[in-house]
């Protein structure tokens, strides 16, 4: 994954490309790279790690370029590796995997072709070299046709005045201003008021100038498409005074609650009421955080409304040949709406018969676009690689959803609005968390415990702490612990117990007594009172209670705040985590 920008007009280009990158840097930061026509010379300046690394590229002069962060996936960080590749004259940036990188490598050294770099992406440049007879837009045509896997590509030639993009199963935005162009991977790199933005389908390719953006189809027809009229909302945030985007996005969890929770009169009129009417079985497909939001759904549907609900991770679910009723309603999650695994799963669904509604933070995305329902999330844009407020985003649309099956089935459930008021009470009460951060950072490993609910709680907390801490941390049903993991507990093992189910919760803390007696210390989330006093408990934060089904919504804040204050203990950066990147567009 990476992220792609490109500039065609008559400002300096370098400013524009790093000005982009900048912006889509949570999209990959191993390393960076831009091409620039100076006088129709190609400069090219690339450098491992961040865009901050690419000072020296800040003196290129032209009007023309493309520009690339790199998220690797073959080949190491390195700059050898990074983007853009160039091959006699050819430039290029790549978002995706060319499966059959191998294959076509084999041939360019069979012609006495060099290559540069580890990458799949430099077979690119090859392949539209050698196919180039004067016009780049039918080269990159032809080169297309041999490529199998996803690609986002932009291309440039040295001494031409254009720039020729293609997209397969990777997303790509061209957008036209005034005397100028534009492309990027996603909108907020070139994201300005009155541009017009052109989201190219797969299998399209699009040429730009200064003056125009033109689309065409894999034969090189032109298409015919009116632009979406961008607005100042699509921007990239601003991190205020908050240190870190994380923090930030946590604060506001509250107005993406509110923002995301939908009416039964809001399903009635856009097309649901059929389906739900009729849906008795429900299949989720999802990836990460998203998965667990999933889960979370599965625990509410299946206690409050008795409808099957199954949850497969979107990366196995086509391999695992899954046996899929034709009658069941499938509910894609997806963060971004470009989750490759996801939009995969989603397809196998629809092939197999089933109603596809998808759930995203982007309305304009590969998922809304292939999905026969839609639900869009309102958290706003989400900069923090690992998943905070997008989480309780997805949670307050799928309580929706559960609200609204019980609606057009004469069936009483409690509101998810009743949730809206303890977000923020919740965020309060759990600023205890950041005192528990040395312990955390001490640790040898980490545990969190739960039953019910509290266990897909506990399982997000700790792929939130795993993500950027660093530390190993696994969620874990409480009932198991003695079944295995019991022989990892000792004093360098802090637990995080979560109680929100009274049926449960005494349940919950016999496996607190358990790893108490191994020497672990135990920190308590619950809402209570009477669990917080026992002498296993080092210490706990005390939450709302609210509907045991619908806890997550507020358990998962104290947890998502204790992995945010050990990074920060531990000097990481919790908005760009290691190795991960925001926008999982690969398999």
């Amino acid at each position: 994954m990476c992220g792609i920008v490109g500039y065609i007009g008559k400002r300096r280009a370098s400013p524009v490309l790093l000005d982009g990158l900048k912006k889509l840097e949570y999209r990959g930061y191993d390393s960076a790279g831009i091409a620039v026509l100076d006088q129709g010379i190609l400069r090219v300046v690339k450098r491992q790690g961040r865009v901050e690394e690419l000072g020296a590229a800040h003196s290129l002069d032209g009007c023309i370029g493309i520009g690339h962060t790199r998220w690797a996936t073959h080949g190491a960080p390195s700059a050898r590796n990074a983007h853009p590749h160039v091959f006699r004259g050819i430039a290029v940036v790549h978002n995706g995997i060319i499966e059959n990188a191998a294959a076509l490598r084999a041939l360019c050294l069979a012609r006495g072709e060099t290559f540069l770099s580890d990458t799949d992406s430099e077979v690119v440049a090859h392949l539209i070299a050698h196919a180039f007879c004067g016009d780049l837009l039918s080269a990159v045509i032809r080169a297309a046709r041999e490529l199998t896997g996803s690609f986002a590509l932009a291309v440039l030639r040295e001494g031409g005045e254009e720039i020729v993009c293609a997209r397969k199963k990777s997303p790509l935005i061209a957008a036209a201003g005034e005397g100028e162009s534009f492309v990027a991977s996603d909108i907020p790199a070139i994201a300005a008021s009155g541009r017009r933005a052109y989201i190219l389908q797969d299998g399209e390719f699009a040429r730009l100038t200064a003056e125009d953006v033109q689309l065409y189809d894999e034969n090189g027809a032109l298409i015919a498409r009116e632009g979406v009229v961008l607005e100042e909302g699509e921007l990239a945030p601003d991190r205020g005074t908050y240190a870190h985007f994380m923090r930030k996005e946590i604060d506001e969890i509250p107005r993406a609650v509110q923002n995301s929770l939908f009416s039964a009169d809001y399903f009635q009129k856009n097309g649901f009421s059929e389906v739900l009417c009729q849906t008795e079985y429900i299949d989720i497909v999802a990836c990460g955080t998203a998965y667990h939001s999933g889960l979370c759904a599965k625990a509410a549907i299946e206690e409050l409304l008795r409808i099957p609900v199954r949850v497969f991770l979107a990366s196995e679910y086509r391999y695992t040949r899954p046996i899929v009723r034709g009658d069941a309603l499938t509910i894609a999650v997806s963060q971004s709406g470009e989750t490759a695994d996801t939009l995969a799963a989603a397809q196998l669904a629809k092939e197999k018969g089933c109603k596809v509604l998808a759930l995203t933070n982007c309305a304009r995305s590969t998922l809304t676009r292939m999905s026969d329902l839609l639900l869009v999330t309102g958290a706003g844009r989400e900069v923090g690689v690992a998943a905070t407020k997008s989480f309780q985003a997805q949670l307050a649309a799928l309580y929706s959803l559960c609200a609204a099956l019980a609606y057009f089935r004469k069936k009483r459930v409690p509101s998810p609005k009743d949730l809206l008021p303890l977000c923020g009470q919740s965020i309060r009460e759990s600023a205890a968390v950041a005192g528990w951060a040395p312990c955390f950072a001490a640790a040898r490993n980490v545990f969190f415990l739960g039953r019910g609910a509290d266990r897909c709680a506990a399982l997000e907390g700790s792929l939130k702490f795993k993500e950027i801490t660093y530390l190993p941390a696994e969620g874990y049903a409480a009932g198991e612990l003695k079944h295995g993991a019991l022989a990892l507990a000792d004093e360098t093992t802090p637990v995080v117990a979560l109680a929100f189910d009274e049926r449960l919760a005494e349940k919950t803390m016999n496996a607190v007594h358990e790893v108490y007696a191994r020497g672990a210390p135990v920190f308590l989330v619950t809402c209570f009172p009477a669990l917080c006093g026992q002498k296993e408990v080092s210490s706990f934060v005390l939450l709302p209670a609210c509907e045991p089904a619908f806890s997550p919504m507020l358990s998962v804040i104290p947890l998502q705040l204790l992995a945010y204050e050990t990074a920060v203990f531990l000097k990481n950066d919790p908005d760009k985590p290691r190795n991960l990147a925001k926008s999982v567009t690969v398999e």
